[in-house]
């Protein structure tokens, strides 16, 4: 497996990427896939643009993707987002692996601590994050509308 840091010029494999996490995990992200796929390609770019993204390669298939940038309540914190795995690669690594891809850039960014929210009933993901140092941060609240009757918790890790 390798991890590989998306360009700008990656709009597509981005979108795509991003589609097949909202279409398989709908209740793991704000966004609903019936929303994001009909967004402009400006939009996704834009997405790109602000944002660091790393996808897992395995045997030349995308299989997993995160997204890193600014936390806006501090300068120091960077803030983790959209990790997904593709099914037939869970249990393999490839989201520890995302995970600490974006800890080592974040790091290298100077940045003391990376902050999360994950979806309270996404087991799977709690454990992976607790297992890599992230603890609860005393952060609740809901998924925008219509989305609002899902809950979720915020998780953050010193660096």
């Amino acid at each position: 497996m390798e991890i590989q840091r998306l360009t700008n010029g990656e709009v597509e494999r981005f979108k795509r990427i991003r589609l097949d996490a909202l279409r398989d995990a709908p209740t793991a992200y704000g966004t609903r896939f019936e929303d994001a796929i009909r967004w402009p390609d400006e939009r996704w770019a834009g997405l790109l643009g602000a944002n660091t993204v790393f996808v897992a390669v395995a045997a030349d298939v995308d299989v997993g993707l995160v997204r890193t940038g600014p936390d806006a309540r501090s300068h120091r914190a960077a803030r983790l987002g959209s990790l997904w795995v593709a099914p037939h690669a869970r249990g393999k690594g490839v989201g520890a692996a995302l995970v600490e891809a974006v800890v080592g850039w974040v790091r290298r960014q100077g940045c003391t601590e990376l902050v999360l929210d994950v979806s309270d009933d996404n087991a799977s993901a709690i454990a992976l994050y607790a297992r890599l140092g992230f603890e609860p941060n005393g952060d609740a609240s809901t998924f925008p509308p219509p989305r609002e009757h899902l809950t979720k918790h915020g998780r953050r890790v010193r660096l």
